[in-house]
């Protein structure tokens, strides 16, 4: 189980690299199609995320983790880590300290989330 452990690890870091690069197609690798992520403002899809991404609406300056846990069972990991994410929203920039929780699926040999949620996080704790 430690090796699940860590391949996902690896999977989460790629990710964020992505995000970082706001290469729209590199980031939907990481995503399954129905993909979600939810935070204070709703619930956004894979579809329009990218597009937020493609468009330069949203882009991404940072993103990284301070502490994260990782759970697998079988096919099914929880990543659950806390960090900053910085960048620009339609022009604004941002920077959160939150809470992600990501739930992945291993399918044909490949890791891909299938939805995250995002909760304000305190620095003091």
């Amino acid at each position: 189980m430690e090796k699940e452990k860590q391949e996902l690890l690896e999977f989460s870091k790629r990710w964020d690299e992505a995000m970082v690069s706001n290469n729209a197609d590199e980031i939907g690798k990481f995503m399954s199609d129905d993909w979600k992520i939810v935070g204070s403002d709703g619930i956004t899809s894979k579809s329009s995320f990218l597009q937020f991404i493609s468009s330069g609406i949203l882009t991404h300056n940072r993103m990284d983790s301070d502490e994260t846990n990782i759970d697998v069972y079988g096919n099914t990991g929880i990543l659950v880590s806390r960090g900053t994410s910085a960048g620009t929203y339609n022009g604004d920039n941002f920077s959160l300290y939150e809470w992600s929780t990501s739930v992945f699926i291993k399918t044909e040999g490949k890791w891909r989330c299938v939805i995250t949620m995002l909760t304000p996080a305190d620095k003091s704790k």
